[in-house]
């Protein structure tokens, strides 16, 4: 007799026919699937979970091509590689940058070799990490999607997977050559508000620059967020990111080319404007990044105790599912200071601008069913406690009253 689970894969094999060779669409995984289930079957259950935790670390650390940037702050650190005393390059080449200046003047020297590693090793991770982390979850586990996915019966079209690996593609190109870049600067003596000995400002500052430059980063991150979440720069440029409703770890670089290069600035601007130790710097970078992947993943994952500030999987899902809510990434208390928080008692969609929502008290019966059906999509194991349950009571009396 034939399980569940066997008919559960070959109906996905068959509707993914038409692009069972197409790498865009990360099938390789799904081609392979039977011999990767093979092996990863033999390894221990402890194991088989730290290189799931591992495999989302690199990937996070990596999706951006931040990796490079990372490397260049810890070399500068402990080898003081490719600068001198003096701050300044030592042993510049005599090629040309723009305008026809010396690379070295622009503190740019030898950039094409690290914009190759740098390109290299980020499609590597971002296919070879991602495939992997695609076939665990979404081919391997699909049918159990109850357990873990955040909305379960909901999956991206394989079009649309096309679509986000193809524009993440481009988006990790920038990205990584954005990192080339800085890197490049950094190994060459260029100038920033980095700095590699403690003892230059004190202990004291150095542990306040942690919460310090978590909430420069995080805040300024929301406000980004929410500014395209403006109605003519959503329609021009964010709307791109929100065609994945229910985003994978590969959307979390589907963003508009413009939109992405802003994002960077936002995450690299401590190191130009206020004095931050390059270990708070580069973990900081880390966590972000980290999370990023896992509030676009649709996987419930759950903040750790010791995470009181992070929210779980499901409230970036959230935003993805009902467009203008849930604005912020690592703190969700911006959200609740703003008046962003999604409520119980309000309904969301993508017409419904400004993060504020819309009273249920003011919808009509098409609009309160639509939500309602959004609502019971959700996986309830993906919240804490019965907040789910809640979210749907609450609109189900509404409705009720008036029929």
């Amino acid at each position: 007799m034939t399980s569940s689970r066997t008919v559960t894969k070959t109906k996905v094999a068959k509707s993914r026919s038409k692009m069972a060779k197409d790498p865009m669409a990360v099938t390789w995984t799904e081609n392979y699937s039977d011999t990767i289930e093979k092996y990863w079957k033999r390894l221990p259950k402890s194991v088989a979970n730290i290189i799931v935790f591992l495999s989302v670390f690199i990937l996070g650390a990596t999706v951006r091509g931040e990796w490079l940037h990372i490397a260049a702050h810890f070399f500068r650190a402990f080898f003081g590689a490719g600068v001198s005393s003096a701050g300044t390059p030592d042993a510049p080449f005599n090629s040309s940058g723009p305008g026809g200046l010396p690379l070295y003047t622009n503190r740019l020297q030898n950039w094409p070799y690290y914009f190759v590693v740098s390109v290299i090793v980020s499609y590597t991770f971002f296919f070879g990490i991602g495939g992997f982390l695609h076939w665990y979850y979404y081919v391997n586990r699909r049918d159990r999607a109850h357990e873990w996915k955040c909305q379960p019966d909901n999956w991206l079209s394989p079009e649309l997977e096309r679509h986000e690996i193809l524009l993440g593609s481009f988006s990790l190109f920038i990205g990584a050559t954005i990192s080339s870049l800085v890197s490049c600067y950094v190994m060459n003596g260029g100038e920033t508000c980095i700095y590699y000995n403690i003892d230059e400002y004190g202990w004291t500052w150095y542990f306040i620059s942690w919460p310090f430059t978590f909430i420069w980063q995080d805040y300024l991150t929301y406000w980004h967020h929410r500014m395209y979440h403006h109605p003519l720069l959503y329609r021009h440029f964010h709307k791109l990111h929100h065609k994945y409703k229910q985003p994978t770890a590969f959307s979390v670089t589907a963003i508009h080319p413009f939109e992405f290069v802003h994002m960077q600035g936002v995450m690299v601007s401590p190191m130009f404007l206020f004095p931050v130790h390059w270990t708070t710097f580069v973990t900081l970078l880390m966590y972000l990044y980290y999370h990023g992947i896992i509030d676009h993943s649709g996987i419930n994952f759950k903040a750790y105790w010791w995470q009181p500030w992070q929210p779980d999987c499901i409230f970036h899902d959230n935003h993805h599912q009902y467009f203008h809510v849930n604005f912020g990434f690592n703190c969700e208390l911006w959200d609740k200071i703003h008046g962003t928080y999604r409520q119980k008692d309000k309904i969301y969609n993508e017409e419904i601008f400004f993060g504020q929502g819309k009273d249920i008290a003011d919808c009509d019966e098409a609009e309160l069913v639509v939500d309602l059906a959004e609502r019971r999509s959700e996986n309830k194991l993906a919240y804490r406690g019965t907040v789910q349950e809640e979210q749907v009571q609450v609109l189900a009396k509404k409705l009720n009253k008036k029929k």
